[in-house]
């Protein structure tokens, strides 16, 4: 079981903010499906996914996407996904 803390930020502050959880065993193969499940909730476009954000998420457990990461306009400066340790 995992979760994934995923939150919209702009100028420093929380505009939005969903918790996505699995009980299944996190893979990283499925990254991106739980990138599109984040932004979905969060009723945004989902972000270019690189190979970059993926070795951030794992060795920092948490993952920044930048509007130039999306390839829509977007009116916010971050969205975050950060895993939730136990």
């Amino acid at each position: 079981m995992f979760r994934i803390w995923g939150r919209i930020e702009k100028e420093h502050k929380i505009i939005r903010q969903v918790t996505y959880e699995s009980i299944a065993k996190f893979e990283w193969g499925d990254f991106f499906t739980y990138l599109s499940s984040v932004c979905e909730e969060l009723d945004i476009a989902t972000p270019v996914l690189l190979k970059t954000h993926i070795f951030n998420y794992a060795k920092f457990n948490r993952v920044t996407f930048l509007p130039r990461d999306f390839t829509e306009p977007v009116g916010f400066d971050k969205l975050i996904l950060e895993n939730i340790l136990r």
